[in-house]
């Protein structure tokens, strides 16, 4: 059976703003973070991660802190999120100054040891999401993983995608009589490279597959080059397979497809499909018997063994006179292949273009139907008027005259919010929480 995953999720600096005295106790300092309704939406929907919201409020109850600043707050916060489809399967709020020591004060985990002595959830693969170092800290206490906002880098858009196709990070370490290798790698990393493997020439193409890739590589490797390079070619050719097919998890949402460069007198194309069916199509022919200290016989067997633990189906031709330009050719355009094929933004990108597109349409159609027909309704005698059986788009159940109030505060919310799977029911409870929240 699945284990629970849990997103420990902070409060003030992550949904809302912090102010500058780090109290969140009026409405006039309340403003939520940039992205937070769509996408928090969004790993609701399409995760499966349980929400505990994990939050520090520093003297809670006391005179600098009363109580009654903070409640109305904090519940129009909830309100509005569950308004949104976001709700909270836990509210966890410590009240301790941080000179009290309190066990319960992050960093510290005694808000959430029960989860953490749970056999049912999966602390190792829950992910922290906060915007301090105390969020951090809370993070390698729990065991879990960590996702830190920042404006620049880590974004909630940036979150949503991570949560939803994975960090597609692994490492793998494979061990023979003939060769100890360890590959670690980032596929969405800066192509920062640590290669050893004993072959100058061997180290300076896989460093090509990470730069070019864009994939943060380490590849250590010990191999009997006191017999010859086979093994140690071959072996960390299928540790990097396995070590991509690792990464890409369920591949979800990836672009699959391939890449062609020239290089000086080369022509080089690289065709390649994730889709779980290993092959080797190879059209290149070298002259000479090593480049480097690489013979060029391995440069074959390099890629099959790769194709085949990647399970990947690889096509590789290239053409030109310089044995040098042609074999670093069919690196590159392996590398640039794989940025290609490995994107998965476009499918986050595409399903939140698709329900802007929708909810822009009925919201549309919603005020051509204020225009055409409340408005002649507000010139009669409204328990007369012939429009009295009309109903908008957006609140079907509605008299058109009470539908003002309703879309204009849907033109207030993000548009991707509002899902095309909601049913009638889900709508009325919506409309329901928004009279409570106004």
């Amino acid at each position: 059976m699945k284990k629970t995953r849990i997103l420990f999720i902070d409060r003030d600096g992550t949904i809302v703003r912090e102010p500058l005295d780090e109290q969140v106790d009026s409405f006039v300092k309340l403003e939520f973070m940039p992205g937070v309704f769509s996408n928090l939406n969004f790993i609701r929907k399409h995760t499966d991660f349980k929400f505990v919201m994990v939050s520090n409020q520093d003297g809670l109850g006391t005179a600098s802190f009363p109580e009654e600043d903070f409640w109305p707050v904090h519940y129009f916060i909830i309100k509005a999120l569950e308004n949104e489809g976001i709700s909270f399967d836990e509210q966890l709020i410590d009240r301790h100054f941080p000179e009290d020591g309190a066990t319960t004060r992050k960093p510290e985990t005694g808000l959430v040891s029960k989860y953490m002595d749970d056999p049912e959830i999966d602390i190792a693969n829950s992910y922290v999401i906060g915007d301090r170092e105390s969020d951090a800290q809370f993070a390698k206490n729990i065991g879990c993983k960590c996702l830190i906002l920042d404006d620049n880098q880590m974004t909630w858009a940036k979150i949503a995608e991570l949560l939803f196709a994975g960090e597609r990070t692994a490492m793998v370490h494979r061990k023979t009589k003939e060769t100890d290798v360890t590959v670690k790698l980032c596929l969405d990393g800066s192509g920062k490279s640590d290669i050893s493997t004993g072959i100058g020439f061997f180290d300076h193409m896989l460093e090509q597959i990470s730069h070019h890739g864009n994939i943060d590589l380490t590849v250590h490797t010990i191999g009997d080059l006191h017999v010859d390079e086979h093994h140690t070619i071959e072996d960390t050719a299928i540790v990097l397979g396995e070590c991509l097919l690792e990464a890409l998890g369920d591949k979800r949402g990836i672009e699959r497809y391939g890449f062609c460069l020239p290089m000086d007198d080369s022509l080089c194309q690289v065709v390649l499909d994730f889709g779980g069916r290993p092959w080797l199509m190879w059209d290149a022919d070298f002259k000479r018997e090593k480049i480097g200290e690489m013979p060029t016989e391995m440069f074959f067997h390099f890629f099959k063994s790769l194709s085949d633990a990647a399970k990947m189906n690889l096509n590789i031709k290239a053409e030109g006179q310089n044995e040098h330009h042609k074999i670093e050719g069919i690196f590159k355009a392996f590398a640039r292949s794989i940025t290609i094929s490995l994107r998965q933004r476009e499918c986050y990108s595409i399903i939140n273009h698709l329900l802007r597109l929708r909810n822009m349409i009925i919201i549309l159609q919603s005020l051509h139907y204020l225009d055409s027909q409340w408005l002649v309704a507000s010139s009669h005698n409204r328990s007369h008027c012939k429009y009295s059986n009309q109903r908008c788009p957006l609140f079907p159940e509605e008299h058109p005259y009470q539908c003002v109030a309703r879309i204009s505060m849907h033109l207030y919310t993000p548009l991707c919010l509002h899902s095309s799977g909601q049913s009638s029911k889900d709508s009325h409870q919506r409309r329901e929480h928004s009279d409570t929240a106004v």
